[in-house]
């Protein structure tokens, strides 16, 4: 269905003077568990038609242009024949991943009169635009929501993670499927209704302590390390039973309250793992057992799993992560400690 624009006054946060028209949306980019504001600024000015992207954006972020000219050419829009550049603020500060393109898409949006600036700038923006005008789930939705509810700013996301963003608390979340809706939205033609917080239901317990014969010590150390919040190394040769006790640290940990639940849905949706944007109270989030960790992991990777060996059981704040390395390896490793202690 074609979308007709309208000529509006132009209104804060766009502004008009010899360089032209910018425009500018709030977003988000994730250093781990922390969202960091992210401000889109769009310049349309005179000059041979281009569409830029600035500001350390990865591969994701700078294949956006495609996604953001598809989706618009959907609706039935075009983009204005200018020299059209995308500023990611601040621009020392690497932004990765693909939920900058609907920010980009109202940024640009919003530079061209389309949808009201004032209106935008209540609002921190995150979704990945679709070819066809559909906004798909991105990941860290729940950070972003957390984010604007400190800012005291609402958020848009897709309508698919609408039930994980109302998680953060007292404020206005529009949970829109697709850029035709968001826009009816904004324009008061069709209003999009409040996503409600989702609800899990207690996951299945794994193997039981009870269940494991002999390896008494070893079942000693587990209930100390859950008692404690201790981290542990299990050593032994295959088949001595490492990772069958492993499995059944989680069945011996109280229930998460209410920080611990969060903490663990926050890793969850940075991961892109959160189901229906539930999270669950009553259980812990089981976590196998880990080998190491790949010498090719991204920086993103390795502080998961520092995150996580923190942490314990997926987030957890209690215990340690309970890794099993060979027995052999296991003291080399304390040999060349004990050699570089020396």
């Amino acid at each position: 269905m074609p979308f007709h624009i309208e000529e509006k006054p132009l209104s804060s946060p766009v502004f008009l003077g010899e360089a032209g028209l910018v425009a500018s949306v709030s977003t988000v980019a994730y250093l781990g568990l922390e969202a960091r504001a992210v401000e889109v600024q769009c310049n349309l000015v005179a000059g041979l038609p281009k569409f830029v992207v600035v500001g350390l954006p990865d591969k994701a972020v700078a294949e956006s242009r495609e996604r953001v000219r598809a989706a618009m050419a959907a609706i039935g829009l075009a983009l204005p024949p200018k020299h059209i550049v995308l500023n990611l603020s601040p621009a020392d500060l690497p932004k990765e991943g693909s939920h900058f393109d609907l920010p980009i898409a109202l940024a640009l949006l919003g530079a061209m009169g389309v949808v009201d600036a004032e209106t935008l700038a209540g609002y921190v923006v995150v979704g990945e635009l679709a070819l066809d005008g559909r906004i798909a789930p991105s990941a860290g939705v729940l950070l972003a929501a957390l984010h604007a509810s400190e800012i005291g700013k609402g958020l848009v996301c897709p309508a698919a993670q609408g039930p994980e963003a109302a998680w953060a608390g007292q404020i206005e979340v529009i949970a829109a499927p697709d850029l035709i809706g968001l826009l009816n939205h904004f324009k008061g033609q069709q209003l999009l209704a409040m996503p409600v917080a989702g609800e899990a239901e207690p996951p299945g317990r794994g193997p039981d302590l009870r269940q494991v014969k002999g390896q008494e010590t070893a079942k000693r150390a587990l209930e100390i390390a859950a008692a404690g919040g201790h981290n542990m190394l299990m050593c032994g040769p295959p088949g001595a039973g490492k990772s069958l006790l492993a499995s059944c640290l989680p069945g011996i940990l109280p229930p998460l309250d209410a920080a611990e639940a969060l903490e663990v849905s926050m890793v969850a949706s940075v991961a892109g793992t959160l189901q229906g944007g539930a999270a669950d109270a009553n259980a812990a989030v089981p976590l196998a057992p880990s080998f190491r960790l790949h010498g090719g992991a991204d920086r993103r990777g390795a502080e998961g799993e520092a995150r996580r060996s923190e942490s314990g059981t997926f987030g957890r704040a209690v215990p340690g992560r309970v890794a099993r390395v060979p027995a052999r390896r296991a003291r080399l490793a304390a040999a060349a400690a004990g050699e570089r202690r020396g």
